[in-house]
């Protein structure tokens, strides 16, 4: 495996394809030739605390980013039953993209190499991107905290509290 890549605001996002957990297909030209702009968020694994408390903001603030014309998906490794069952419990009412294979998180450079107590391994690190209707990067960001990234994210972004 390469070193990550690293985007930054104002790159052309990587184009993805994805299937969510229900079996629907995403794909960011067609959204993106609706008119829509897209959150696109990556986090280590479903039902963990702090990826709770991310997707459920998210969830609690989805109204809010839907009228100022944003799709938000979640993207993880996990599988179909671990995403359905993370969706269910917590309500979720947006998308999760599928991801085992890891080639998102790939283009999006999000499997980094992680330190944890001294050990280093690879792993997924919490990052958001927004991604606007031509396909560019209006916000880029590697190793988020979860507590509070969705309030922060609304006020980079512009959108009233």
């Amino acid at each position: 495996m390469s070193e990550a890549i690293t985007l930054q605001i104002g790159d052309k996002s990587p184009v993805f394809k994805a299937l969510d957990s229900k079996g629907n297909t995403h794909d960011l030209e067609e959204i993106n030739t609706s008119g829509k702009k897209v959150i696109l968020y990556f986090y280590p694994r479903d039902s963990t605390p702090g990826c709770t408390k991310q997707a459920c903001d998210f969830r609690d603030d989805l109204a809010r980013l839907e009228s100022h014309g944003y799709m938000v998906f979640g993207v993880s490794k996990d599988s179909v039953k671990s995403h359905e069952k993370f969706i269910n419990k917590q309500n979720l009412n947006f998308p999760l993209l599928m991801d085992e294979d890891g080639s998102i998180h790939e283009q999006f450079g999000t499997w980094r190499l992680k330190k944890n107590y001294g050990r280093e391994y690879m792993g997924c690190a919490r990052s958001t991107f927004v991604i606007d209707e031509n396909g560019n990067l209006v916000f880029a960001r590697y190793n988020v905290k979860a507590k509070g990234h969705v309030a922060m994210l609304m006020r980079e972004l512009g959108i009233d509290e």
